[in-house]
């Protein structure tokens, strides 16, 4: 790459699935003091084509099995230098028979080494710049609130997209010299994903609320051992009681939550395992303030500051001058603290729908829904009512050989356990909900897809 012109300072966008280029690709950019552009593998050839524009990356490198990506790309933005993983007329392997720099360039504690971008749930994604200094801070947390005592006889197994929350926490396995086993398939392999934590004796794992749930009711779960491990981390998203409570009795006391953003690198807090059913703790707290942060209640918002916070949205001043005002990271994330510092989440500002003038929280009507023996999964969202401004409808995916669950049924299940003007007023089933490519639940397609199905919503 430097022989090629790639320079401190240059931006390189990586766009590929998880593999052992991908994530060597890191340290050579890194080595030569430019900045890491990694997308994920899931979108579409016109988002990653923004991602490239908007980063100003003078160099691509894609998979080979993304052709039309790298191709709308070079159109929309030629960089200096593109390389192909796999075939193509420069490939990331002729670049590794290259000789290598042995020395990294210098770079100060503050310059980016990573463009984080953002879901981008409302408009474009923004890139979150992530320094140096940050990102070693992040690294060392994560070793003593995560996974503390991981050494290289610990080994981490990589069900998640390496460009972002699972390639951090790669990193951290990188720092003790612990081992991270790649599945080798395209397609998440519930089965193949126990088969190697019992064939690799893996210790620790990264993960989303949705995976670790299908993970936990899959037979294969018990069909395999998995006594190995130690940590298993889950974040990204809310996990219901009755789920956390159902893998802990698969898995013992492994899990650990930890509730962030790519903002703040997933260093906002952490419930780690002992507290998972200690009877002192409070029951649907994402826990207390990692190591070195600080956490506060502005207005209903969490807000966070410290060392783990990014250094701002890349060309972006209103988004900067809105997300630090009053000198704290503001989340977009609504809840509250208790008077002993455990933290509580609510839902997204952006999720909160307002029924007859009284604030409604979508997360905790799902939650009521979810102790219905036969509601899998549920999603309330917020939609126009002429009468009361807005209102809620309930998405609900049935547990696998229930019977079908009437809308009845449902009401009379929420009767005393929310207030009535929270009850949503109309209940649908559907096989599955749709998923971001990280698992989590995109509540803006579920909407999307029940406007087009009912005009009259």
């Amino acid at each position: 790459m430097a022989a090629r012109g790639i320079q401190h300072g240059d931006r390189v966008l990586v766009h590929g699935r998880n593999s052992a280029a991908l994530f060597e690709t890191m340290w050579a950019t890194w080595m030569l003091g430019a900045v890491l552009v990694p997308t994920n593998f899931r979108l579409t050839p016109t988002e990653v084509t923004y991602l490239a524009k908007s980063s100003g990356a003078v160099a691509h490198i894609f998979d080979d099995a993304f052709p039309e990506h790298a191709a709308a790309a070079r159109e929309a933005f030629a960089p200096g230098l593109e390389v192909t993983i796999g075939a193509g007329a420069l490939t990331w392997e002729a670049l590794t028979e290259s000789d290598p720099l042995n020395a990294p360039a210098e770079v100060d504690r503050d310059h980016p080494a990573w463009f984080f971008y953002t879901s981008g749930t409302t408009g474009h994604p923004k890139a979150a710049v992530l320094t140096h200094s940050q990102m070693a801070f992040v690294v060392t947390n994560h070793l003593c609130d995560l996974m503390p005592g991981t050494t290289e006889r610990d080994v981490s197994l990589v069900l998640a997209p390496l460009s972002h929350g699972a390639g951090i926490h790669a990193l951290t396995q990188v720092a003790r010299g612990a081992a991270s086993v790649l599945p080798q398939g395209e397609r998440f392999d519930i089965d193949d994903a126990w088969r190697l934590v019992a064939r690799h004796r893996i210790t620790n794992m990264f993960t989303v609320p949705t995976i670790l749930t299908m993970l936990t009711r899959d037979a294969s779960v018990d069909r395999y051992d998995h006594s190995s491990l130690r940590y298993v981390i889950y974040a990204g998203a809310p996990m219901y009681r009755t789920d956390q409570l159902h893998a802990l009795e698969k898995l013992g006391p492994v899990l650990v939550q930890y509730f962030g953003l790519g903002e703040v690198t997933g260093n906002i807090t952490v419930l780690p395992p002992h507290m998972h059913l200690d009877p002192d703790v409070p029951v649907g707290t994402c826990g207390y303030a990692r190591t070195g942060m600080e956490i506060a209640i502005v207005d209903g918002e969490i807000c966070v500051r410290g060392p783990a916070v990014f250094s701002g949205y890349h060309d972006n001043p209103d988004a900067n001058a809105k997300a630090f005002a009053g000198g704290w990271f503001h989340t977009g994330d609504l809840g509250h603290l208790d008077a002993r510092g455990f933290l509580f989440i609510t839902g997204r500002a952006s999720d909160m729908y307002i029924s007859g003038g009284s604030n409604v929280y979508p997360r905790e009507i799902e939650e009521a829904l979810l102790l219905h023996p036969d509601v899998r999964e549920a999603c309330v969202v917020g939609v126009p009512d002429a009468k009361w401004g807005e209102v809620g409808i309930a998405v609900i995916v049935m547990a696998p050989g229930a019977a079908s669950c009437d809308e009845a049924a449902l009401r009379a299940h929420l009767e005393g356990r929310i207030a009535r003007y929270k009850t949503p007023s109309r209940f649908v089933m559907w096989a599955e909900l749709p998923k971001s490519g990280y698992g989590k639940v995109a509540k803006r397609a579920v909407l999307e897809r029940l406007l087009s199905i009912d005009r009259t919503v």
